[in-house]
């Protein structure tokens, strides 16, 4: 099983590295060009798809009814495997191209993507460092007002146990700024998948369950800590479901 895991693996890989450089290349140069990330969420949903269906990974939802289709929110995701992001990119295809991520800075080492990131609105988040993140905290925010989601981890870093950790507060701040809601999300099977520090893909069935928002109209900075453990309860919550059957 890991032989076969491990060629699937390779070849996932080298599909979707020929895919970043073609079509993604040309697609960045033209969104560069006409300042239109639309074209760029298309090329890189096809690119997701793709990667999911060679690697094998399939995605079941339940409580897409809480997903926010008129308004803004930012959608908290739990996070123990590098499969979680590709899913809940598919998953809310629907709020593309106002979909933005709050992610670490140092992705940005990755060469093309960090073009693609900065055309699509992406926000850099760079930990422990106060000065680079209550900007890249208020930019997000604005985003935010002016109709943009975003999807957060904000464990901050993949769960080796598939167990919380702690949150970061970095995302909900930017939420009450905004007024927005936090909308909370379990991915249940991903860290089958591909576990921490493991290159290798293992074809699996992943959950995605969505719960209703948690609101922060009203609320103060001050009171973040309140919006966390609610969310994180959520999430707790969520994952102690299990697989959708």
């Amino acid at each position: 099983m890991t032989l076969l895991a491990a060629l699937r693996s390779i070849l996932t890989y080298a599909v979707i590295g020929l895919y970043v450089i073609f079509p993604g290349v040309p697609f960045v140069i033209v969104s560069l060009v006409t300042r239109n990330p639309a074209p760029l969420y298309a090329v890189g949903l096809l690119g997701v798809r793709l990667g999911l269906a060679l690697a094998g990974i399939r995605w079941k939802a339940a409580g897409m009814e809480h997903v926010e289709r008129r308004r803004a929110a930012v959608y908290a995701i739990n996070h123990s495997s590098n499969v979680e992001p590709p899913v809940i990119f598919a998953v809310l295809r629907g709020l593309m191209p106002r979909l933005r991520v709050l992610y670490k800075a140092e992705l940005r080492k990755l060469p093309v993507l960090v073009r693609a990131f900065d055309i699509a609105g992406f926000v850099p988040l760079e930990r422990g460092n106060r000065d680079q993140s209550l900007p890249a905290i208020d930019m997000a925010a604005r985003a935010l007002e002016a109709g943009n989601s975003f999807l957060i981890f904000p464990e901050g870093t993949r769960s080796r146990t598939g167990e919380l950790l702690p949150f970061k507060k970095g995302g909900f701040i930017m939420a009450i700024r905004a007024q927005a809601p936090v909308v909370p999300i379990a991915i249940i099977g991903a860290r089958d998948a591909m576990r921490k520090g493991s290159p290798w893909i293992y074809p699996v069935r992943v959950s995605v369950r969505i719960g209703p928002p948690v609101e922060t109209a009203g609320l103060t900075v001050d009171e973040r800590d309140q919006v966390v453990q609610q969310v994180r309860d959520r999430i707790a919550s969520l994952l102690a479901e299990g697989q959708i059957s």
